[in-house]
């Protein structure tokens, strides 16, 4: 069991951070789109779409904890 929390904790940390990292050039690629005088829906849609790959991202990473927590109190268990 331990095993696989720690697979899981692995996984999704760093797809996670990557996840994150994706977003944010999105974002940023979004607000160049803006000062750069693309029509209005054009960034509008692409801010939209980053923010929602950015917080799929931080999701990831907060559950990617709660495995790393589980794994932790398994390592506590085996001790005793």
């Amino acid at each position: 069991m331990k095993q696989q929390y720690h697979r899981r904790w692995l996984l999704q940390s760093v797809s996670g951070l990557i996840i994150v990292s994706a977003g944010l050039c999105m974002v940023i690629e979004a607000g160049i789109y803006k000062s750069s005088g693309v029509p209005v829906w054009n960034w509008v849609a692409a801010g939209t779409l980053s923010l929602i790959v950015f917080n799929a991202g931080l999701c990831l990473l907060v559950d990617a904890l709660r495995f790393r927590m589980l794994r932790d109190q398994a390592e506590k268990n085996d001790s005793r």
